[in-house]
């Protein structure tokens, strides 16, 4: 993708200013008086893809992220959260990621969707000692540094990691669609395609599956052909695409006008109504991997799902619900701390246990991943309209 003069500038400049100079101290807001009854405002500091080529991602966080705001500040706890931008680009996140903590003095961030984003945020949170939780960034990376294997003191997720997602798709394959010839087609530049890629390569030969191909395209290529007949030839009983919603809507509508008529799986990547805006005719047999489907029966999920509709109009995906537990989980460690201290909600943080997200039960491990199920949509255009129904659900 082309992307603009000016663009390239801020992201030297951003990587400037975090690589090339020690950052400046974060700035600590009073904190209201401990106590079990906390009252004050909560400052979040969002950091998300509202453009771009993930901008479906980040705007349906976005709503997920405002609701919890709103109903959490119903109560004598107040949450304002300040939102900016990224434009789907990593070198922009340094730049916006220190703006959140020097102009508007966050207690605490919550972002990215993107795997590659979050781990470019990261390390800021972590040397400005600001507590951070991805929603939706699945790879290791984002909380555990690769270099030292440590798991990174201020960064935590609410959502399932890669090699948990991998292998819930393996087991899919292998229990569900009793199938055990994959190819795999992964965008070789992501880091999240890369490390669910791994995970479910990983977890399928271990379990008694064959991996016959394994082909790589870039995020932002239109023509899968060539890769996809050199699968078809091995004659794969399933192609494994751990995409992102743009690349595997074609790669699928490519797969069957070559006449790969097999099932199709991916991860919570696919979760968007767009995914099959190339023709709804080509979905069938299609499923992925997911963080929370809205037919689920857990407490609370169906009251989500009703307030979320309310607001919005529309019904709950995956990432809207990811982005309401990530600011419920941190309001519910401001209550446990106390305190608006960005060192008191870290430690809250990390004493998470069992608490009841829309997204399942959520208890933070000692990598500062939730530790939860995860489930298996299909993809449904049977209506006219494209719907994810529930097929199973996988715990840890």
């Amino acid at each position: 993708m082309v992307r603009k003069f000016a663009l390239l500038l801020t992201g030297v400049l951003a990587a400037l200013l975090v690589a090339g100079c020690p950052p400046p101290p974060a700035t600590q807001n009073p904190s209201p008086p401990p106590g079990p009854g906390l009252s004050g405002t909560l400052v979040l500091g969002h950091f998300a893809s509202l453009t771009g080529n993930t901008a479906m991602f980040g705007e349906s966080t976005d709503k997920g992220v405002k609701l919890a705001a709103e109903e959490i500040s119903s109560g004598n706890l107040k949450v304002t959260v300040h939102t900016l931008d990224d434009a789907s680009q990593q070198q922009q996140v340094p730049l916006i990621v220190n703006r959140l903590i020097s102009q508007y003095s966050v207690h605490a961030l919550v972002g990215e969707v993107a795997s590659s984003r979050s781990i470019a945020a990261a390390p800021i949170a972590d040397s400005r000692q600001v507590p951070m939780v991805s929603p939706s960034s699945t790879n290791p990376d984002v909380t555990v540094d690769p270099r030292t294997g440590k798991t990174r003191p201020y960064v935590f997720r609410v959502c399932f990691t890669d090699p948990f997602q991998g292998a819930v798709i393996a087991r899919f394959v292998r229990e569900h669609l009793k199938l055990s010839r994959a190819a795999l087609l992964v965008d070789a530049k992501n880091a999240y395609s890369v490390g669910l890629g791994k995970g479910f390569r990983d977890h399928f030969t271990r379990i008694g599956g064959t991996i016959v191909a394994e082909e790589s395209y870039n995020e932002g290529d239109t023509d899968f052909r060539s890769q996809l007949t050199k699968i078809g030839g091995v004659k794969p009983e399933v192609l494994i695409v751990p995409g992102y919603y743009r690349e595997a809507g074609l790669i699928v509508q490519q797969a069957r006008n070559l006449g790969l008529g097999i099932p199709v799986v991916g991860g919570d990547g696919w979760d968007s109504p767009t995914l099959t805006n190339v023709g709804p005719q080509y979905f069938n047999d299609c499923y992925f991997s997911n963080h929370f489907s809205p037919e689920e029966t857990r407490p609370g999920v169906r009251e989500f799902v009703e307030a979320y509709r309310r607001k919005y109009g529309e019904a709950p995906n995956g990432l809207a619900a990811l982005g309401y537990d990530a600011v419920k989980i941190l309001a519910d460690a401001a209550r446990r701390a106390g305190s608006f201290d960005r060192k008191a909600l870290r430690d809250a943080l990390e004493n998470t246990r069992g608490y009841p997200g829309v997204t399942g039960q959520i208890s933070i491990d000692e990598q500062h991943n939730a530790v939860k199920s995860a489930v298996i949509v299909r993809v449904d255009t049977s209506s006219g309209a494209t719907s994810f129904p529930l097929v199973t659900t996988i715990a840890p």
